[in-house]
């Protein structure tokens, strides 16, 4: 009888002092209001780039792009990115093309300094010389490096980036190449 007194009383005892801690933790640290969330939309920012070259060779690119910031900081961010490049040479009396998508990964270092992955995948003509025919494949890309962005107001900016083609596939338009130097406007980057 003696110990089932005696259990009884540790476990009160016990109840007891697990309550008042869990009461004392409530009033013992006032809770911080929530910062409301930020809407969505006001963590999207667009952009991309345009190039365009004329002459014996025609080169045209296109390549805009959605991010979303994913911290409270704006350090990081993520998005998703389309493709177009045509390209025509007078000289051979070659005309290709390509088309893809693009996901990439950006980490802000300071305001205007970025670190920049990105895996982009392009569907392109590979023309065979040889047999003079083209065919359609689908080649991937990964490309790394960094940039700069510099402000120019009302929340768009300039940038440049220097990217490196890691995976050196073969069809690759970037096989064999070095840094490969872009850049564009950015609206709410």
């Amino acid at each position: 009888m003696r110990n089932l007194r005696t259990s009884i009383i540790v476990a009160i005892l016990c109840a007891a002092t697990f309550a008042s801690a869990q009461d004392s933790t409530d009033y013992a640290q006032p809770r911080e209001p929530k910062e409301p969330k930020r809407p969505f939309k006001d963590r999207l920012y667009f952009g991309g780039g345009i190039g365009l070259s004329f002459g014996n060779q025609t080169f045209i690119q296109i390549e805009p792009l959605v991010g979303v910031k994913l911290d409270k900081k704006d350090k990081l961010s993520t998005g998703l990115g389309l493709n177009y490049w045509y390209f025509k040479d007078n000289y051979y009396d070659v005309e290709l093309t390509g088309y893809g998508y693009r996901t990439f990964l950006r980490y802000r270092f300071i305001p205007q300094l970025f670190g920049h992955a990105e895996f982009l995948h392009m569907n392109v003509d590979r023309y065979n010389f040889i047999s003079n025919e083209k065919t359609r494949i689908w080649v991937p890309h990964l490309l790394v490096g960094g940039g700069y962005a510099q402000p120019l107001g009302g929340g768009s900016s300039i940038y440049i980036q220097v990217l490196w083609e890691i995976l050196q596939d073969p069809n690759s338009v970037y096989y064999g190449q070095g840094p490969i130097v872009s850049g564009g406007i950015g609206i709410g980057f």
